[in-house]
């Protein structure tokens, strides 16, 4: 699921290995959020996301498209901490712990 849902949202497969669990979370609307790391190399300039349509703007009966994921980048896990959404920090933190342990 979680490598479809990658090639879904990035317009590429994901790359090869093993991906490692980072849990979920709920966010604070009450989505709940599920997350794995997967080591390899993406090319943020290659990302094409899919996308969804609705109504837009507001009750104006007109639909229209949006891409799922309108940018990617990398980031130090410093930048990373004061861009994602506060309660998905906690994947951040895992992925931390994550690449602490492989390290010692």
């Amino acid at each position: 699921m979680a490598r479809r849902e990658f090639a879904e949202e990035l317009g590429q497969p994901p790359p090869g290995g093993d991906l490692t669990p980072l849990g979920s979370v709920r966010q604070a609307g009450g989505k709940v959020v599920h997350i794995w790391a997967g080591r390899g190399d993406l090319d943020v300039s290659r990302v094409k996301s899919a996308s969804f349509a609705m109504e837009w703007p507001p009750k104006s009966g007109r639909m229209q498209d949006f891409p799922e994921v309108d940018q990617a980048a990398w980031f130090a896990l410093a930048e990373a901490r004061r861009k994602i959404l506060p309660a998905q920090s906690a994947f951040l933190d895992r992925l931390e712990a994550v690449l602490s342990a492989e390290e010692s």
